[in-house]
Protein backbone atom coordinates (compact mmCIF):
# COMPACT_ATOMS: atom_id res chain seq x y z
CA UNK A 1 0.00 0.00 0.00
CA UNK A 2 1.14 3.58 -0.96
CA UNK A 3 0.17 5.26 2.22
CA UNK A 4 0.34 3.90 5.90
CA UNK A 5 -2.29 1.09 6.57
CA UNK A 6 -3.22 2.63 9.69
CA UNK A 7 -3.59 6.38 7.94
CA UNK A 8 -6.37 3.81 5.27
CA UNK A 9 -7.90 2.34 8.80
CA UNK A 10 -8.46 5.51 10.39
CA UNK A 11 -10.23 7.12 7.22
CA UNK A 12 -12.58 3.91 6.43
CA UNK A 13 -13.25 4.31 10.42
CA UNK A 14 -13.98 7.68 10.15
CA UNK A 15 -16.10 7.02 6.81
CA UNK A 16 -18.62 4.29 8.95
CA UNK A 17 -18.84 6.72 11.80
CA UNK A 18 -20.05 9.37 8.92
CA UNK A 19 -22.57 7.10 7.09
CA UNK A 20 -23.86 5.91 11.00
CA UNK A 21 -24.48 9.55 11.44
CA UNK A 22 -26.76 9.50 8.25
CA UNK A 23 -28.52 6.51 8.78
CA UNK A 24 -29.42 7.92 12.32
CA UNK A 25 -31.14 10.92 10.37
CA UNK A 26 -32.57 8.18 7.51
CA UNK A 27 -33.67 6.19 10.89
CA UNK A 28 -35.56 9.04 12.24
CA UNK A 29 -37.40 9.51 9.27
CA UNK A 30 -38.56 6.39 9.74
CA UNK A 31 -40.15 6.85 12.94
CA UNK A 32 -41.44 10.12 11.85
CA UNK A 33 -43.47 8.62 9.10
CA UNK A 34 -44.46 5.78 11.46
CA UNK A 35 -46.22 8.24 13.89
CA UNK A 36 -48.16 9.89 11.20
CA UNK A 37 -48.97 6.84 9.62
CA UNK A 38 -50.47 6.07 13.43
CA UNK A 39 -51.87 9.65 13.72
CA UNK A 40 -53.90 8.38 10.38
CA UNK A 41 -54.92 5.39 11.82
CA UNK A 42 -56.27 7.10 14.59
CA UNK A 43 -57.96 9.11 12.89
CA UNK A 44 -59.85 6.31 10.24
CA UNK A 45 -60.96 4.99 14.09
CA UNK A 46 -62.20 7.39 15.17
CA UNK A 47 -64.62 8.43 12.30
CA UNK A 48 -65.72 4.80 12.02
CA UNK A 49 -65.14 2.59 15.64
CA UNK A 50 -62.25 1.60 17.71
CA UNK A 51 -60.98 -1.63 19.04
CA UNK A 52 -64.01 -3.51 20.43
CA UNK A 53 -64.64 -5.04 23.57
CA UNK A 54 -67.74 -7.34 24.48
CA UNK A 55 -68.99 -7.41 28.01
CA UNK A 56 -71.52 -9.48 29.21
CA UNK A 57 -74.39 -10.12 29.07
CA UNK A 58 -75.43 -9.48 32.62
CA UNK A 59 -79.03 -9.51 34.11
CA UNK A 60 -79.56 -6.43 36.53
CA UNK A 61 -82.06 -5.97 38.51
CA UNK A 62 -82.28 -2.60 40.04
CA UNK A 63 -83.67 -2.10 43.73
CA UNK A 64 -84.77 0.27 45.92
CA UNK A 65 -84.50 -1.08 50.04
CA UNK A 66 -85.48 0.64 53.35
CA UNK A 67 -83.45 0.60 55.95
CA UNK A 68 -83.53 1.29 59.30
CA UNK A 69 -81.25 2.53 62.08
CA UNK A 70 -81.55 3.06 65.78
CA UNK A 71 -80.56 6.38 66.66
CA UNK A 72 -80.33 8.65 69.52
CA UNK A 73 -81.50 12.29 70.38
CA UNK A 74 -78.79 14.50 71.09
CA UNK A 75 -80.68 16.77 73.62
CA UNK A 76 -83.53 14.22 74.91
CA UNK A 77 -80.88 10.85 74.67
CA UNK A 78 -84.01 9.40 73.35
CA UNK A 79 -83.74 6.41 71.24
CA UNK A 80 -85.74 6.48 68.19
CA UNK A 81 -85.82 4.62 64.59
CA UNK A 82 -84.88 6.13 61.58
CA UNK A 83 -85.82 4.71 58.12
CA UNK A 84 -84.03 5.46 54.49
CA UNK A 85 -84.17 4.71 51.41
CA UNK A 86 -80.94 3.45 49.82
CA UNK A 87 -81.07 2.21 45.62
CA UNK A 88 -78.89 -0.49 43.90
CA UNK A 89 -78.88 -3.01 41.70
CA UNK A 90 -78.59 -7.50 41.94
CA UNK A 91 -76.21 -8.37 39.09
CA UNK A 92 -76.17 -11.93 37.47
CA UNK A 93 -73.92 -14.11 35.50
CA UNK A 94 -75.06 -16.36 32.79
CA UNK A 95 -74.70 -20.21 33.78
CA UNK A 96 -73.66 -20.80 29.81
CA UNK A 97 -72.10 -17.76 27.66
CA UNK A 98 -71.71 -18.82 23.91
CA UNK A 99 -70.25 -16.77 21.09
CA UNK A 100 -69.37 -17.80 17.51
CA UNK A 101 -68.36 -15.02 15.66
CA UNK A 102 -67.12 -14.92 11.90
CA UNK A 103 -64.86 -11.88 11.13
CA UNK A 104 -64.44 -10.39 7.85
CA UNK A 105 -61.69 -7.28 7.29
CA UNK A 106 -61.59 -4.14 5.78
CA UNK A 107 -58.95 -1.79 4.26
CA UNK A 108 -59.82 1.91 4.62
CA UNK A 109 -57.08 4.44 2.85
CA UNK A 110 -56.51 7.70 3.81
CA UNK A 111 -54.15 9.31 1.32
CA UNK A 112 -51.00 6.75 1.10
CA UNK A 113 -51.85 4.97 4.76
CA UNK A 114 -54.36 2.42 5.04
CA UNK A 115 -56.06 1.38 8.39
CA UNK A 116 -57.61 -2.26 9.19
CA UNK A 117 -60.99 -2.39 10.34
CA UNK A 118 -62.93 -5.81 10.75
CA UNK A 119 -66.36 -6.78 10.48
CA UNK A 120 -67.56 -9.19 13.22
CA UNK A 121 -70.58 -10.78 12.79
CA UNK A 122 -71.46 -12.47 16.43
CA UNK A 123 -74.11 -15.65 17.18
CA UNK A 124 -74.37 -15.20 21.28
CA UNK A 125 -76.69 -17.21 23.24
CA UNK A 126 -76.61 -19.18 26.48
CA UNK A 127 -78.99 -19.17 29.83
CA UNK A 128 -79.33 -17.76 33.33
CA UNK A 129 -79.96 -19.71 36.65
CA UNK A 130 -81.73 -16.56 38.52
CA UNK A 131 -81.81 -17.60 42.15
CA UNK A 132 -85.21 -17.56 43.76
CA UNK A 133 -86.42 -14.25 45.00
CA UNK A 134 -83.26 -12.91 43.09
CA UNK A 135 -81.35 -14.70 45.86
CA UNK A 136 -82.59 -12.11 48.85
CA UNK A 137 -82.46 -14.53 51.75
CA UNK A 138 -83.35 -12.10 54.84
CA UNK A 139 -85.59 -9.32 55.03
CA UNK A 140 -87.24 -9.80 51.78
CA UNK A 141 -90.41 -7.14 52.58
CA UNK A 142 -87.99 -4.15 52.75
CA UNK A 143 -86.74 -4.65 48.84
CA UNK A 144 -89.16 -3.37 45.85
CA UNK A 145 -87.80 -4.55 42.79
CA UNK A 146 -87.61 -2.35 39.42
CA UNK A 147 -88.17 -3.68 35.98
CA UNK A 148 -84.87 -6.77 35.35
CA UNK A 149 -82.98 -6.21 32.09
CA UNK A 150 -80.53 -7.92 30.45
CA UNK A 151 -77.32 -5.96 29.90
CA UNK A 152 -74.58 -5.50 27.25
CA UNK A 153 -71.46 -3.50 27.58
CA UNK A 154 -70.16 -2.67 23.74
CA UNK A 155 -66.76 -0.17 24.30
CA UNK A 156 -67.51 1.57 20.90
CA UNK A 157 -71.52 1.62 20.48
CA UNK A 158 -70.66 3.29 17.01
CA UNK A 159 -69.60 -0.19 15.39
CA UNK A 160 -72.83 -1.55 15.87
CA UNK A 161 -74.27 -2.67 12.08
CA UNK A 162 -77.70 -4.33 13.02
CA UNK A 163 -81.16 -3.79 14.83
CA UNK A 164 -80.28 -5.71 17.72
CA UNK A 165 -83.44 -7.88 18.98
CA UNK A 166 -83.22 -10.39 22.11
CA UNK A 167 -84.67 -13.86 21.85
CA UNK A 168 -85.71 -14.49 25.44
CA UNK A 169 -87.48 -17.49 26.56
CA UNK A 170 -89.20 -17.59 23.31
CA UNK A 171 -89.73 -14.26 23.45
CA UNK A 172 -88.52 -11.29 20.77
CA UNK A 173 -87.51 -7.85 22.90
CA UNK A 174 -85.90 -5.03 20.97
CA UNK A 175 -82.56 -3.81 22.62
CA UNK A 176 -82.52 -0.17 23.82
CA UNK A 177 -79.93 1.94 23.50
CA UNK A 178 -77.41 2.06 27.10
CA UNK A 179 -76.31 -0.73 29.33
CA UNK A 180 -77.79 1.25 32.42
CA UNK A 181 -75.04 0.08 34.98
CA UNK A 182 -71.72 1.77 35.00
CA UNK A 183 -70.24 -1.72 35.70
CA UNK A 184 -70.40 -2.43 32.01
CA UNK A 185 -70.03 1.41 30.54
CA UNK A 186 -71.48 2.07 27.05
CA UNK A 187 -73.42 -0.70 25.60
CA UNK A 188 -77.29 -1.54 25.08
CA UNK A 189 -79.74 -3.45 27.49
CA UNK A 190 -83.41 -5.31 27.09
CA UNK A 191 -86.21 -5.17 29.62
CA UNK A 192 -87.01 -8.83 30.56
CA UNK A 193 -90.29 -9.90 31.64
CA UNK A 194 -89.51 -11.90 34.51
CA UNK A 195 -90.11 -11.94 38.33
CA UNK A 196 -88.64 -12.57 41.55
CA UNK A 197 -90.32 -15.88 42.57
CA UNK A 198 -90.04 -18.77 44.86
CA UNK A 199 -88.17 -20.90 42.19
CA UNK A 200 -84.93 -20.77 40.41
CA UNK A 201 -86.17 -18.56 36.86
CA UNK A 202 -83.90 -20.12 33.98
CA UNK A 203 -83.84 -17.68 31.22
CA UNK A 204 -82.71 -18.87 27.73
CA UNK A 205 -81.18 -15.90 25.52
CA UNK A 206 -79.69 -15.34 22.04
CA UNK A 207 -79.29 -12.37 19.77
CA UNK A 208 -76.78 -11.46 17.05
CA UNK A 209 -74.52 -8.93 17.20
CA UNK A 210 -72.96 -7.27 14.20
CA UNK A 211 -69.92 -5.69 15.15
CA UNK A 212 -66.98 -3.15 13.84
CA UNK A 213 -64.15 -2.10 14.99
CA UNK A 214 -60.63 -1.53 14.20
CA UNK A 215 -57.64 -4.20 15.17
CA UNK A 216 -58.64 -5.65 17.94
CA UNK A 217 -61.78 -7.44 19.48
CA UNK A 218 -61.72 -8.57 23.13
CA UNK A 219 -64.37 -10.34 24.94
CA UNK A 220 -65.01 -10.89 28.74
CA UNK A 221 -65.22 -14.54 29.99
CA UNK A 222 -68.99 -13.91 31.69
CA UNK A 223 -70.28 -17.18 32.25
CA UNK A 224 -69.84 -20.00 34.42
CA UNK A 225 -68.67 -22.08 31.48
CA UNK A 226 -67.95 -20.02 28.31
CA UNK A 227 -67.50 -20.91 24.75
CA UNK A 228 -66.20 -18.65 21.98
CA UNK A 229 -65.29 -19.30 18.73
CA UNK A 230 -64.11 -16.98 16.08
CA UNK A 231 -63.00 -16.95 12.52
CA UNK A 232 -61.52 -14.56 10.04
CA UNK A 233 -60.13 -14.57 6.87
CA UNK A 234 -57.02 -12.38 8.54
CA UNK A 235 -53.72 -14.68 8.69
CA UNK A 236 -51.94 -13.09 10.78
CA UNK A 237 -53.79 -13.15 14.20
CA UNK A 238 -51.95 -11.99 17.87
CA UNK A 239 -54.20 -13.39 20.40
CA UNK A 240 -54.18 -11.29 23.62
CA UNK A 241 -55.63 -11.23 26.94
CA UNK A 242 -55.52 -13.65 29.96
CA UNK A 243 -56.12 -16.56 27.92
CA UNK A 244 -55.08 -18.17 25.25
CA UNK A 245 -57.44 -20.34 22.61
CA UNK A 246 -58.08 -24.02 23.72
CA UNK A 247 -57.95 -25.08 20.13
CA UNK A 248 -56.36 -22.57 16.96
CA UNK A 249 -55.90 -23.47 13.08
CA UNK A 250 -54.06 -20.64 10.99
CA UNK A 251 -53.47 -20.95 7.53
CA UNK A 252 -52.69 -18.87 4.51
CA UNK A 253 -57.04 -17.83 3.84
CA UNK A 254 -57.28 -16.86 7.68
CA UNK A 255 -57.98 -18.27 11.30
CA UNK A 256 -59.97 -20.16 13.14
CA UNK A 257 -59.83 -20.44 17.30
CA UNK A 258 -61.69 -21.48 20.17
CA UNK A 259 -61.83 -20.75 23.62
CA UNK A 260 -63.07 -22.33 26.53
CA UNK A 261 -63.05 -20.92 30.21
CA UNK A 262 -64.87 -21.94 33.53
CA UNK A 263 -65.37 -20.14 36.82
CA UNK A 264 -62.88 -21.95 38.28
CA UNK A 265 -60.06 -20.30 35.35
CA UNK A 266 -61.74 -16.93 35.86
CA UNK A 267 -63.41 -16.54 39.33
CA UNK A 268 -65.04 -14.02 37.73
CA UNK A 269 -68.17 -14.84 39.67
CA UNK A 270 -66.22 -14.32 43.29
CA UNK A 271 -64.37 -10.76 41.29
CA UNK A 272 -68.12 -9.40 40.42
CA UNK A 273 -69.15 -10.27 44.49
CA UNK A 274 -66.55 -7.93 45.51
CA UNK A 275 -67.97 -5.22 43.04
CA UNK A 276 -71.02 -5.21 44.46
CA UNK A 277 -72.55 -1.57 45.39
CA UNK A 278 -68.86 -0.41 43.32
CA UNK A 279 -69.44 1.71 39.92
CA UNK A 280 -66.53 0.91 38.54
CA UNK A 281 -64.78 -2.70 39.02
CA UNK A 282 -61.27 -3.12 37.65
CA UNK A 283 -61.09 -6.83 38.82
CA UNK A 284 -64.14 -7.44 36.65
CA UNK A 285 -62.99 -5.58 33.91
CA UNK A 286 -59.25 -7.05 33.65
CA UNK A 287 -60.65 -10.48 32.62
CA UNK A 288 -60.59 -10.85 28.92
CA UNK A 289 -59.33 -12.39 25.91
CA UNK A 290 -59.49 -11.78 22.36
CA UNK A 291 -57.40 -11.54 18.97
CA UNK A 292 -55.69 -8.38 17.45
CA UNK A 293 -55.97 -8.38 13.50
CA UNK A 294 -52.47 -7.15 13.01
CA UNK A 295 -49.78 -7.06 10.44
CA UNK A 296 -46.47 -9.88 11.66
CA UNK A 297 -44.32 -6.94 10.34
CA UNK A 298 -45.22 -3.55 8.95
CA UNK A 299 -43.46 -1.66 6.09
CA UNK A 300 -41.62 0.72 8.45
CA UNK A 301 -40.59 -2.12 11.04
CA UNK A 302 -38.92 -4.11 8.48
CA UNK A 303 -37.64 -0.58 7.17
CA UNK A 304 -36.19 -0.11 10.87
CA UNK A 305 -35.02 -3.39 11.32
CA UNK A 306 -33.05 -3.17 7.83
CA UNK A 307 -31.23 0.18 9.30
CA UNK A 308 -30.28 -1.70 12.24
CA UNK A 309 -28.11 -4.29 9.47
CA UNK A 310 -26.84 -1.41 7.93
CA UNK A 311 -23.29 -1.39 10.12
CA UNK A 312 -23.16 -4.96 9.19
CA UNK A 313 -23.59 -4.39 5.08
CA UNK A 314 -21.33 -1.41 4.89
CA UNK A 315 -18.55 -2.83 7.03
CA UNK A 316 -18.40 -6.06 4.72
CA UNK A 317 -18.62 -3.82 2.06
CA UNK A 318 -15.20 -2.11 3.28
CA UNK A 319 -14.32 -5.27 3.90
CA UNK A 320 -14.60 -6.98 0.61
CA UNK A 321 -12.93 -3.78 -0.58
CA UNK A 322 -9.81 -4.15 1.66
CA UNK A 323 -9.62 -7.58 0.53
CA UNK A 324 -9.34 -6.65 -2.89
CA UNK A 325 -6.45 -4.04 -1.89
CA UNK A 326 -5.13 -6.85 0.49
CA UNK A 327 -4.98 -9.97 -2.00
CA UNK A 328 -5.02 -8.43 -5.23
CA UNK A 329 -2.70 -5.26 -4.38
CA UNK A 330 -5.46 -3.11 -6.24
CA UNK A 331 -5.57 0.65 -4.26
CA UNK A 332 -9.20 2.14 -3.63
CA UNK A 333 -9.32 5.51 -2.86
CA UNK A 334 -11.05 6.62 0.89
CA UNK A 335 -13.07 8.80 -1.53
CA UNK A 336 -14.65 5.75 -3.32
CA UNK A 337 -15.25 3.37 -0.12
CA UNK A 338 -17.19 7.28 1.18
CA UNK A 339 -19.38 6.81 -2.38
CA UNK A 340 -20.02 3.27 -2.39
CA UNK A 341 -21.28 3.76 1.42
CA UNK A 342 -23.11 6.69 0.08
CA UNK A 343 -25.13 4.44 -2.68
CA UNK A 344 -25.71 2.08 0.18
CA UNK A 345 -27.03 4.94 2.60
CA UNK A 346 -29.59 6.31 0.07
CA UNK A 347 -30.88 2.06 -0.32
CA UNK A 348 -32.59 2.49 2.92
CA UNK A 349 -34.15 5.92 1.97
CA UNK A 350 -35.09 4.37 -1.21
CA UNK A 351 -36.78 1.41 0.36
CA UNK A 352 -38.62 4.20 3.19
CA UNK A 353 -40.17 5.82 0.17
CA UNK A 354 -41.03 3.27 -2.19
CA UNK A 355 -42.60 1.03 0.26
CA UNK A 356 -45.39 4.01 0.94
CA UNK A 357 -46.46 3.50 -2.44
CA UNK A 358 -45.98 -0.33 -3.83
CA UNK A 359 -45.47 -2.04 -0.82
CA UNK A 360 -42.66 -3.80 0.84
CA UNK A 361 -41.62 -6.53 -1.20
CA UNK A 362 -41.29 -5.05 -4.39
CA UNK A 363 -40.05 -1.28 -2.58
CA UNK A 364 -37.34 -3.89 -1.49
CA UNK A 365 -36.72 -5.81 -4.36
CA UNK A 366 -36.49 -2.20 -6.76
CA UNK A 367 -34.46 -0.54 -4.32
CA UNK A 368 -32.03 -3.35 -3.68
CA UNK A 369 -31.67 -3.96 -7.57
CA UNK A 370 -30.97 -0.04 -8.51
CA UNK A 371 -28.10 -0.08 -5.70
CA UNK A 372 -26.43 -3.21 -6.78
CA UNK A 373 -26.01 -1.88 -10.42
CA UNK A 374 -24.70 0.97 -9.67
CA UNK A 375 -22.16 -0.04 -7.26
CA UNK A 376 -21.66 -2.66 -9.52
CA UNK A 377 -20.92 -0.57 -12.18
CA UNK A 378 -18.93 1.96 -10.09
CA UNK A 379 -16.90 -1.41 -8.60
CA UNK A 380 -15.80 -2.73 -12.50
CA UNK A 381 -14.39 1.19 -12.84
CA UNK A 382 -12.47 1.33 -9.39
CA UNK A 383 -11.50 -2.62 -9.53
CA UNK A 384 -10.40 -1.95 -13.20
CA UNK A 385 -12.22 -5.40 -14.32
CA UNK A 386 -15.45 -5.83 -15.15
CA UNK A 387 -15.51 -9.65 -14.22
CA UNK A 388 -14.29 -8.36 -10.69
CA UNK A 389 -17.03 -5.63 -10.88
CA UNK A 390 -19.82 -8.49 -11.61
CA UNK A 391 -18.18 -10.55 -9.01
CA UNK A 392 -18.59 -7.98 -6.67
CA UNK A 393 -21.91 -6.97 -7.35
CA UNK A 394 -23.22 -10.60 -7.35
CA UNK A 395 -21.51 -10.93 -3.38
CA UNK A 396 -23.72 -7.60 -2.61
CA UNK A 397 -26.78 -8.90 -4.44
CA UNK A 398 -26.81 -12.10 -2.45
CA UNK A 399 -25.92 -9.95 0.76
CA UNK A 400 -29.27 -8.27 -0.20
CA UNK A 401 -30.83 -11.16 -0.50
CA UNK A 402 -30.03 -12.69 2.72
CA UNK A 403 -30.82 -9.19 4.58
CA UNK A 404 -34.85 -9.71 3.08
CA UNK A 405 -34.76 -13.53 4.34
CA UNK A 406 -33.82 -11.35 7.98
CA UNK A 407 -36.51 -8.96 7.67
CA UNK A 408 -38.89 -11.45 6.39
CA UNK A 409 -38.61 -14.04 9.69
CA UNK A 410 -40.29 -13.44 13.20
CA UNK A 411 -38.82 -15.81 15.13
CA UNK A 412 -35.47 -16.58 14.02
CA UNK A 413 -33.77 -13.63 12.59
CA UNK A 414 -31.37 -13.18 15.38
CA UNK A 415 -30.02 -16.73 14.74
CA UNK A 416 -30.38 -16.17 11.09
CA UNK A 417 -28.22 -12.95 11.52
CA UNK A 418 -25.56 -14.77 14.12
CA UNK A 419 -25.21 -17.53 11.32
CA UNK A 420 -24.69 -15.07 8.36
CA UNK A 421 -21.89 -12.83 10.28
CA UNK A 422 -20.16 -16.09 11.96
CA UNK A 423 -19.85 -17.43 8.26
CA UNK A 424 -18.70 -14.20 6.74
CA UNK A 425 -16.38 -14.07 9.32
CA UNK A 426 -15.05 -17.18 9.02
CA UNK A 427 -14.78 -16.66 5.27
CA UNK A 428 -12.70 -13.52 5.92
CA UNK A 429 -10.77 -14.81 8.00
CA UNK A 430 -9.77 -18.19 5.26
CA UNK A 431 -9.15 -15.83 2.62
CA UNK A 432 -6.83 -13.74 4.58
CA UNK A 433 -5.13 -16.62 6.89
CA UNK A 434 -1.56 -16.27 4.91
CA UNK A 435 -1.38 -12.48 4.53
CA UNK A 436 1.77 -10.83 6.22
CA UNK A 437 -0.06 -8.36 8.23
CA UNK A 438 3.41 -6.63 9.16
CA UNK A 439 4.21 -6.48 5.41
CA UNK A 440 1.06 -4.60 4.34
CA UNK A 441 2.12 -1.22 5.30
CA UNK A 442 5.83 -1.55 3.03
CA UNK A 443 4.50 -3.23 0.16
CA UNK A 444 3.20 -0.79 -3.02
CA UNK A 445 0.30 -0.88 -4.49
CA UNK A 446 0.15 -2.18 -8.05
CA UNK A 447 -1.15 0.57 -10.29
Amino acid sequence: MNKSLFFKLGAIGLLIVVLLVLLGQIDGLVHERQTLRDQVVQDIARSSSYNQHINGPLVIVPYKKTVREWKTHPKTDARYMEESEVAGELRFLPELFKLNGTVQTELRARGIYQARLYHANNKIAGHFDLPAQWGIKENFADYRFGIPFLALGISDIRGIENALTLSVNDQSVKFQPGSRTSLLGDGVHAPLPLAGGDSVNRVEFAFELRLQGTGQLDITPVGRETQVTLTSDWPHPSFIGEYLPVEREITAQGFTARWQTSFFSTNLEEALQRCNGQERCEEYGDRHFGVGLVDPVDQYLKSDRAIKYALMFIALTFAGFFLFEVLKRLAVHPVQYGLVGLAMAVFYLLLLSLSEHIGFALAYAVSASACVLLIGFYISAVLHSLLRGLGFGAGLAALYAMLYTLLSAEDYALLMGSILIFALLGAVMILTRNVNWFGLAKAPAAD
